[in-house]
């Protein structure tokens, strides 16, 4: 057992270059997703749910409300109250968007930099929209609606705010 532990950590060493990297904590939040999707998988079955492709109505929906619940969740100021264990306030990084940096070491660094991350936050929000077609596909699309809506006022806010802009000028 030993060879093993000394073989990760030469393994840890060599990979982080003396950078503190959280590689145990990045372990077990990969094991937390997969363990979470593998129980999803299994309830759906026992439950006999099956999941069927999306057409490209619902995977236009399920990636628009993706991206906006993921930006949702990473960057505006009201889900600031969860992010505030794992994170310290920077300012501001865009219109209604907060900056944050990741604070902490080992097991809070990494949710730190998962919550601050709308990429890295993104696989688990389409993993949780995938989960609810199979489970309450109406309530789903109904969230996703509104989500994409949401998404498209965002960026109608900011072609607004552009043409303000120009207009000044």
């Amino acid at each position: 057992m030993n060879a093993v532990a000394d073989t990760v950590r030469e393994q840890k060493r060599q990979y982080t270059r003396g950078a503190d990297r959280p590689l145990g904590s990045y372990l077990t939040t990969l094991a937390v997703y997969g363990l979470s999707t593998a129980a999803l998988t299994l309830l759906a079955r026992r439950r006999g749910r099956r999941a069927r492709p999306p057409g490209p109505g619902d995977l236009a929906l399920m990636t628009l409300t993706t991206h906006k619940l993921s930006r949702m969740i990473t960057k505006e100021p009201v889900t600031s109250p969860l992010r505030a264990p794992f994170t310290r306030y920077n300012g501001t990084s865009g219109p209604a968007e907060l900056a944050e940096e990741v604070r902490g070491s080992g097991l809070r660094h990494t949710i730190g930099e998962l919550v601050t991350c709308p990429f890295c936050v993104a696989q688990w929000v389409a993993t949780g929209y995938a989960a609810g077609m199979v489970f309450a596909p109406d309530a789903t699309r109904m969230v996703g609606t509104t989500m994409t809506a949401v998404a498209g006022s965002d960026w109608l806010q900011l072609a607004y705010a552009r043409m303000q802009q120009a207009a000044e000028k």
